[in-house]
């Protein structure tokens, strides 16, 4: 499991005290006072397991700043913030924080945070084969890289492999996802090959995605 933490911090001494506590438990941690590096940062590296965010930051809002993060990266967020208020906390839960640590703390308390969340994201992910499935964060990893799949190309994928060596019709998998119970089965068979595509599945000797002739598909192990 990676243990590497991504700090966004712009207090110099809060910097080094975080880096210092969290490398006594085995953690890698790179801190940065701009956000615009650690955005830059965490765009260029996806291994990072957790990020640690102030709210009080130069040139950009932390909630701004957090935002920002959601929409490029999947990896938990501590806000760390003197910002403490219940509306600042509740802000950022809605915006999709994972754990809210108001200053002063114990740097303790912070470790056992990020343990926490690292054992809850790390149970949500099961291993089928050569995939890498994160439910809770509706992401499929291959080979090391992300499968880039739409809402319901995951959806139909997930369920297939939860089906493992089981037929599954198109009646079925329309049931079983957001697809429309009007969708005809050639619309099936459209995100089925694309899911083939993505995941470098060849459709006329297919490795994962069988098609059963007259019925629908099997994902195999």
């Amino acid at each position: 499991m990676s243990r590497k933490v991504l700090l966004i911090e712009d207090d110099l001494q809060m910097q080094n005290l975080i880096t210092e506590y969290l490398r006594e438990y085995d953690f890698t941690c790179s801190a940065f006072a701009h956000p615009k590096d650690a955005i830059l940062e965490l765009e260029k590296d996806s291994s990072y397991s957790i990020v640690i965010l102030d709210l009080m930051l130069p040139d950009m809002d932390g909630f701004d700043v957090l935002k920002k993060i959601k929409s490029i990266s999947t990896t938990p967020i501590i806000i760390s913030s003197a910002r403490g208020d219940i509306g600042n906390k509740i802000h950022g839960f809605d915006l999709g924080a994972d754990d809210y640590l108001a200053k002063p703390y114990e740097p303790r308390e912070l470790v056992l945070r990020i343990e926490h969340i690292l054992k809850k994201t790390n149970d949500s992910k099961i291993r089928v084969g050569e995939f890498v499935i994160d439910k809770a964060n509706r992401e499929v990893v291959l080979d090391g890289y992300t499968i880039d799949f739409t809402k319901i190309e995951f959806e139909i994928f997930i369920f297939l492999v939860e089906n493992m060596n089981k037929i599954s019709s198109r009646e079925q998998i329309i049931n079983a996802t957001s697809l429309d119970e009007n969708t005809k089965n050639r619309t099936v068979d459209t995100h089925i090959s694309n899911i083939r595509n993505k995941i470098g599945d060849d459709s006329k000797e297919p490795m994962f995605i069988k098609s059963v002739w007259g019925i629908g598909y099997k994902f195999v192990s």
